[in-house]
């Protein structure tokens, strides 16, 4: 126990001494107009260089990686229909179905589907 003690009390020294460490060595540097500003010739931009994101882009990104998630649930049950017992397996399929229509459901009643407003 006193090993483990030490180890942690260790460790957590050496974390706390590298934060300060890096905090005085790290170089503050102030941000102003020009060095914030792309360049452009010399010149100040004629538009803004930062293009705006559309958030559908983002909804999605979420709704594919949700699906992802849903296949690497689903995939298992198919291996396990072997040696579990049918009626609880179709059950489960059947519940983990309905929530996954009702989540798209409720996200084409939402408009989060439609692409232009």
């Amino acid at each position: 126990m006193l090993k483990v003690t030490f180890t942690a009390l260790l460790s957590m020294m050496i974390a706390i001494m590298l934060i300060i460490i890096c905090s005085i060595i790290s170089k503050k540097s102030i941000l102003d107009r020009e060095k914030s500003s792309p360049f452009e010739c010399g010149f100040d931009p004629k538009s803004s260089s930062r293009m705006p994101f559309s958030i559908q882009f983002f909804l999605i990104a979420v709704l594919f990686l949700i699906f992802d998630i849903e296949i690497v649930i689903i995939l298992p049950m198919v291996v396990t229909l072997k040696i579990s017992a049918t009626s609880t397996w179709i059950l489960t399929v059947m519940l983990f179905t309905f929530i996954l229509i009702a989540g798209l459901f409720h996200e084409w009643n939402n408009g989060m589907l439609e692409w232009a407003n």
